[in-house]
């Protein structure tokens, strides 16, 4: 021990070892990751491991010690990570073509499983994206467009979500949330298509509601007109003087109305005798 102290160089490599060693043995997990420690190439065991609803750094953050140079640590985000899904063309049913944009947000709930099946939280979102396209078309293609403006959508959000987590399952992974950032119609010759269907569709509503209005109305005009003939049939029967005296005074009102309310000048040459005037001459 004496000679080692009297030579720096070699108390300088000691020194030197013994702190490789001690990094290598010891490692500071963040509170923001979880680790699956590697030995040999098996895991082993997992620190600072995701646990719902436990009090922040209360879950094994800090320092910890490794076996040096034979185990290593995998880290995996603690954190919600985000996977954006590439643009899509829906068809929904209504026969609209639209061009959808959606991400989803996932955590990494257990890790060993995540390591085994993807080796890293970007493998785990390329798994994921792809079947958060089809989920979104299949639930999109069973709706009309006007569905994504109701809180329908909310519903279609859940269901797309749930069947992202059977996927997400496979992984570790847990899917906090659905959402769609813009459901439009595609720009150019298939909006302008769009726009002339849903024209030609509103016009089609609107003759049958004018059709529909017309029909109803020759009706009433009808039932009022029979309406009124039984009226006039029970009083040419209670008086049948009385009923020609007012059809008489109806006829004369029509024939004698001026034309031009401006110009008073009205004249009608007649014979006293005239059978269309007998009402004039009184009993």
């Amino acid at each position: 021990m004496g000679r080692i102290m009297q030579n720096p160089v070699a108390l300088g490599v000691i020194i030197i070892g013994a702190l490789f060693i001690l990094l290598n043995t010891m490692v500071i997990v963040p509170e923001t990751r979880q680790g699956v420690v590697v030995r040999f190439g098996e895991p082993v065991r997992i620190v600072n491991r995701y646990q719902a609803g436990a009090p922040f750094g209360q879950t094994g953050a800090g320092l910890i010690a490794k076996i040096p140079f034979a185990e290593q640590l995998e880290w995996i985000d603690k954190r919600i990570l985000d996977v954006e899904m590439d643009q899509q063309q829906v068809l929904s049913t209504d026969q609209l073509r639209l061009q959808v944009d959606a991400f989803a947000r996932f955590r990494i709930t257990d890790p060993l499983k995540m390591y085994i099946a993807a080796g890293s939280e970007e493998r785990v979102s390329d798994e994921l994206r792809p079947i958060l396209g089809s989920a979104l078309r299949n639930e999109l293609g069973k709706r009309p467009f006007a569905a994504l403006l109701t809180p329908e959508r909310g519903q279609i959000m859940n269901a797309i979500q749930t069947g992202l987590n059977r996927v997400a399952r496979q992984y570790g992974a847990e899917i906090v949330d659905v959402r769609i950032k813009r459901a439009d119609l595609p720009d150019g010759r298939p909006l302008d298509s769009a726009y002339q269907r849903m024209r030609t569709a509103r016009d089609q509503e609107a003759r049958t509601i004018r059709a529909q209005g017309a029909k109803q109305a020759q009706i009433i005009r009808a039932e009022a007109d029979a309406s009124a003939a039984r009226t006039y049939a029970e009083s040419f029967g209670k008086d049948p003087e009385f009923y020609d005296f007012y059809r008489a005074m109806k006829s004369y009102e029509t024939t004698f109305q001026q034309a031009n309310p401006e110009d008073p000048k009205s004249s009608f040459v007649l014979s006293p005798d005239n059978e269309y005037l007998r009402q004039f001459r009184g009993r």
